[in-house]
């Protein structure tokens, strides 16, 4: 269970950071009345957009610079959706069990990439002009983001993403390091999270209800391992029934979560942990979140709504 409950942290702590209000009785009313006048994290419909925008100002500024840039608009809204360490709408998982055909396809069209294709294609001078043009080659600055577990992640910024990233976000380097703090703050309170009695109860309960329909796993994770595995195993000439066998275990995984609160639960906790640490990083986080919904501000101008 520990291992799958770090997978939620890493996976959910965005949604979590996008919680406003208090996460139960446990911050007090002062945490709960300071969260009315804190900046909003952007959904994930509204994430997409802004990641559109940024393929569409890259693929303009591209061309300008005598260069083909694809955008790659796919998948769906609907199939976009972030298969997390709890996922309680039945609906999709009866259409998309865990989204393993849907996966397998982005797979396939990322091997298919065009734009590397393309570049390979071109001549040595002009595959440097292309990399100068993208993102500044090996001229471009350096940024350095510091990790809240420790460490530090590097990024190369230049070039027709940098001018991209500054049309949206203003400072690509604030957002830069801001993204990289607050997506790495499970790192400071996991151990917690993992032992916290309500999560733990709550699991415990699914597992329960899981078992009743025939699905006997200690937790979600544990769940999707076994489905990740049944289908490697039944393989290509089988895949009609590991996909059906996958739908099964997904909708019985998500009837459990909504049946037994899961989902609330884990957010409820996950906020309140996130928010303990808001003396710390509070900073960053509204700086974080307000450099996305100015992000967006520009997206909506720039792109439709993904379909």
């Amino acid at each position: 269970m520990k291992r799958a409950l770090v997978s939620w942290c890493a996976a959910a702590l965005a949604v979590a950071a996008a919680a406003t209000g208090c996460a139960g009785g446990d911050d007090g009313g002062r945490d709960r009345r300071d969260s009315s006048s804190r900046p909003r994290a952007l959904t994930r419909r509204q994430e997409l957009r802004v990641a559109d925008a940024q393929q569409r100002l890259t693929a303009q500024c591209m061309d300008r610079h005598g260069f083909t840039y694809w955008e790659d608009r796919a998948p769906t809204l609907r199939e976009s959706r972030p298969v997390r360490y709890v996922q309680d709408d039945v609906a999709w998982a009866r259409a998309y069990g865990y989204g393993g055909r849907i996966e397998a396809r982005n797979q396939r069209v990322r091997e298919r990439n065009p734009i590397g294709t393309y570049r390979q294609g071109l001549s040595a001078s002009r595959r440097a002009a292309f990399d100068t043009a993208l993102d500044g080659g090996d001229g471009a600055r350096m940024l350095t983001a510091p990790l809240p577990g420790g460490g530090e992640i590097r990024k190369r910024l230049g070039g027709c993403t940098e001018e991209a990233e500054r049309e949206l976000y203003g400072d690509p380097a604030a957002w830069f390091r801001t993204s990289k703090v607050v997506t790495g703050l499970d790192a400071l309170y996991g151990e917690r999270l993992m032992a916290d009695p309500r999560l733990t109860a709550a699991v415990r309960a699914w597992a329960r209800c899981t078992r009743r329909a025939g699905q006997p796993y200690g937790d979600p994770q544990a769940a999707r391992d076994a489905v990740r595995v049944d289908t490697s195993r039944l393989g290509a000439a089988r895949a009609d029934e590991a996909f059906a066998a996958e739908r099964r275990t997904a909708v019985a995984d998500a009837t459990c979560a909504r049946e037994t609160s899961l989902r609330s639960v884990a957010a409820d906790r996950e906020t309140y942990y996130l928010n303990r640490l808001r003396d710390r990083f509070g900073r960053d986080i509204d700086t974080y979140r307000n450099l996305g919904r100015r992000a967006y501000d520009r997206a909506v101008r720039i792109v439709p709504e993904r379909d």
